[in-house]
């Protein structure tokens, strides 16, 4: 099993990539474009080539790093802009808004196709079947490599799948949440019977399993983390917990953090999990493409997971996985670098994938 690259399609990238939510403003109050830019800046130094920027909230609109027609690997770019000429649109599972979204994202962006486009959520109203169709004809005309699925329950992935075959599902997966190991969900068991890779967001359960954070009250006002239950209250001990576990492992691998143990186990869960962790500090981006460098004895993966099964992580998102709220999801991997974009649509969220040209 391989602990330092990963596979969608016929690309090859670092297995960890980089979730640029924490730069939006999800987190408390977003820094200034001009630094948000320098991390981008150090995810492509680093030699991450998976990037995910996703934006969901109702009140910001857009905003573009306007940059660089040369190569991605150039240091200098074009100041950012914020521009509020950008349409919205309601991104439903609705063949014709799927269509929408996605020409909209290419004319954003400005390239001619995106490589793995997912549909984040199904709609309730609308069978599977027709928001995947929508999505194969943009496959067949040229304006998407692949597709795939993101927030769904094991048989809706299953439905998708025997429509056209998918390349990825992206659903949350970390050591405080193992909702997609469980047998009432079965949804990583029918991935990996499908050969579906799974893409991991909130790896370190929203930057909590660093063990960074000891209370709450530590978080800004504006931060959604103080919104989510399960983050919150008594269950913040067994946060709190797991870090610890993470940092005493850690300090047996040449001091390696809490947050570089808990990816070292991401990846130890198999070939077919692509974490994605997010942060706005350029420190901390580099700390977890070191993790990288980690890898846990088979001893200390399962000493990790009883920590996790202690704290009752199986269950920690089961009722997740049946939410219907309907979402469009859009994934590119690679372009040139610099055209990073942050779309807000009502009621839906547009992501990218983003990351060097790969040759796929």
């Amino acid at each position: 099993m391989s602990t330092t690259t990963r596979r969608i399609g016929s690309s090859t990238f670092p297995a960890i990539g980089f979730g640029a939510l924490c730069i939006a403003g999800f987190y408390g109050k977003p820094e200034e474009d001009e630094e948000r830019f320098k991390v981008l800046d150090a995810v492509h130094a680093s030699g991450c080539t998976f990037w995910d920027t996703a934006i969901s909230t109702p009140t910001r609109r857009c905003l573009l790093g306007n940059g660089l027609s040369g190569q991605a690997s150039a240091t200098t770019y074009s100041s950012a802009r914020k521009l509020d000429s950008i349409p919205t649109c309601r991104s439903t599972g609705v063949p014709e808004h799927i269509k929408a979204s996605t020409e909209q994202a290419l004319k954003t962006l400005g390239v001619d196709y995106i490589d793995l486009l997912l549909l984040q959520r199904a709609d309730a109203n609308i069978p599977i079947e027709h928001s995947i169709g929508a999505m194969v004809d943009l496959v067949r005309d040229g304006k998407v490599k692949y597709i795939g699925i993101s927030e769904v329950a094991a048989n809706t992935l299953r439905r998708a799948h025997a429509v056209y075959p998918m390349a990825a599902v992206e659903m949350e997966y970390s050591p405080l949440d193992l909702s997609i190991e469980d047998p009432s969900t079965n949804l990583l068991a029918t991935a990996r019977e499908l050969g579906i890779p799974v893409i991991a967001y909130s790896p370190l359960c929203r930057g909590l399993l660093t063990g960074r954070i000891r209370s709450t009250d530590e978080l800004e006002a504006t931060d959604f983390r103080r919104a989510i239950p399960r983050l919150n209250g008594p269950n913040f001990h067994n946060i709190l917990k797991i870090a610890d576990g993470l940092k005493e492992v850690g300090a047996q691998y040449n001091g390696a953090t809490a947050a570089q143990t808990c990816l070292a186990w991401m990846l130890a869960q198999g070939d077919d999990i692509i974490p994605i962790p997010g942060t706005k500090k350029i420190k901390y981006l580099q700390e977890n493409m070191k993790a990288l460098e980690v890898q846990l004895s088979p001893e200390h993966v399962q000493e990790i997971r009883e920590l996790s099964v202690r704290a009752d992580a199986a269950q920690a998102s089961v009722t997740r996985l049946t939410s219907t709220l309907p979402w469009l999801s859009l994934r590119r991997l690679s372009f040139n670098y610099r055209n990073l974009f942050e779309t807000v649509i009502t009621g839906a969220r547009a992501d990218f994938v983003l990351g060097a040209r790969m040759g796929i």
